[in-house]
């Protein structure tokens, strides 16, 4: 088995101007897919694309462009980059005891924060400033986080557009990657953590399932106790997640389907749903 691996446009070794566009990475994708076709001639029976994170969105889309034998999507979403950062605030300040007028208040403040984003920090300043007025002295303000919202909760209009402007370049923020997956011919195994903050996995994994259930080609494993990035995990004494270790039967799962386009487990604590 072999790997073909290479930077993000615009970062490490590769050139070009660093996006987070979804079609053009999904192009480079295909690019790298096709150079690693070519460098391994005979010698490559199956080829496919393991995507962590944003390959969650990349991945599937670059399937569609040109064959490949498999998709692996670790620690991915099935949701839009507003969906993430709403549902991780969601998920944090559930976990820390705050009720659900409360969390619905941080939902508020998130959403005007995330159009700020979307707009690349030209406009939404005014209803950004007017929910922070409203909610900053309440309790459970602090504990507002989200995948991008606590970026700028602490500054001013003119310093969040100095700090963060073109921060994201690119982005789709309301990208909705079910059309996608919904027209999948290509075998996919979709890896979540249970316990992922950064990309909450619990409706990801109700919508695979779904998929699943349609009978489109996927497979979804969920480990117990894993976090974004597939690690394990303590609670140290602040609070904070120590990683420990990588989940238990990750890696060979990841080998088995790249190598046979299927599963014959088991993996460690995974819980596996398929056709």
């Amino acid at each position: 088995m072999g790997v073909f691996v290479y930077d993000k446009r615009g970062t490490g070794g590769s050139g070009g101007k660093y996006t987070q566009d979804f079609d053009t990475l999904a192009d480079d994708a295909v690019a790298a897919m096709r150079e690693a076709k070519r460098i391994s001639g005979a010698r490559c029976a199956r080829i496919g694309y393991q995507g962590g994170s944003q390959g969650g969105w990349v991945a599937p889309l670059a399937a569609t462009r040109a064959p490949v034998d498999f998709v692996i999507v670790s620690f991915g979403l099935a949701v839009s980059v507003i969906d993430e950062d709403q549902e991780e605030v969601a998920l944090e300040m559930r976990l820390k005891g705050h009720t659900q007028e409360e969390i619905s208040k941080a939902l508020e403040v998130a959403s005007a924060a995330e159009a700020v984003f979307e707009s690349n920090f030209t406009k939404g300043f005014e209803r950004f400033d007017a929910v922070r007025a409203k909610y900053r002295n309440e309790p459970w303000y602090k504990d507002v986080h989200g995948n991008y919202t606590h970026f700028i909760l602490p500054f001013t209009t003119a310093e969040a557009r100095e700090k963060f402007k073109d921060s994201l370049p690119g982005t789709p923020f309301r990208y909705d990657p079910m059309p996608t997956l919904r027209a999948a011919k290509t075998s996919q195994l979709w890896i979540l953590g249970e316990d992922d903050f950064e990309a909450p996995s619990a409706e990801t994994t109700r919508r695979i399932k779904t998929l699943i259930a349609e009978g489109k080609p996927m497979t979804l494993a969920v480990f117990p106790h894993a976090e974004h990035g597939m690690t394990e995990y303590e609670i140290a004494p602040d609070g904070e997640r120590v990683s420990t270790r990588y989940a238990p039967g990750y890696f060979t799962m990841m080998r088995d389907f790249a190598q046979n386009g299927q599963l014959s487990g088991p993996y460690g604590s995974s819980a596996v749903f398929r056709k």
